[in-house]
């Protein structure tokens, strides 16, 4: 999806750096994430996650972290989204950072994802001195903000176990797939009128 908006306003060379910031932060918030939840995920079972299985050791993942959202910094400030465009991402890797730390225990826990990725077509078109089209950002913060209460609903009984309860586990598994099911089709809507 990165790759496709920023062909729209930069060449491929400069796209392709766009779309490793973005991936660069991606990293630095999952494997944050990870790194956080890693007693609450051993916990739960969750042996598909790499620490509880041991795949790698908590050391070395705190190192990539850091390195990746060094990578972040730097090419999103001195690639092609520049000033205004890097601190938009900065604001969605920032944004993320307090859903893994905070948020998601909150019943703002969808708000990470409407800021986060609806700053993503904010941060591409702000660095070439434009602003997104009210239907393409907004569509972008409509499908994440769904895709939370989805996502949600596969570890509903272990979160809810371990006291973290956003707004999908507060609500329960069925409002919150009726809630996605409702933005999903909002979403699509807008795409489809834009």
């Amino acid at each position: 999806m990165t790759l496709i908006l920023a062909l729209t306003q930069f060449s491929l060379p400069a796209s392709l750096e766009i779309v490793f910031a973005i991936l660069c932060g991606q990293c630095t918030v999952g494997w944050s994430n990870d790194l956080i939840d890693l007693e609450s995920d051993r916990l739960a079972n969750r042996m598909k996650k790499p620490l509880v299985a041991g795949n790698i050791n908590a050391q070395l993942l705190s190192k990539l972290i850091f390195v990746a959202l060094l990578l972040a910094v730097v090419f999103s400030f001195f690639g092609p989204l520049g000033i205004a465009g890097g601190s938009i991402h900065l604001l969605g890797i920032g944004s993320a950072m307090a859903y893994n730390l905070w948020l998601k225990r909150t019943v703002f826990s969808f708000l990470p994802y409407l800021i986060s990725f609806g700053a993503m077509p904010w941060a591409i078109y702000c660095a070439k001195n434009k602003i997104p089209p009210i239907w393409l950002y907004s569509a972008f913060a409509i499908f994440t903000v769904g895709f939370h209460f989805v996502n949600v609903i596969k570890d509903m009984d272990s979160d809810r176990e371990q006291l973290i309860m956003g707004l999908p586990q507060r609500l329960g598994t069925k409002l919150s797939a009726a809630i996605a099911t409702i933005l999903f089709l909002c979403g699509t809507t807008l795409v489809l009128m834009r």
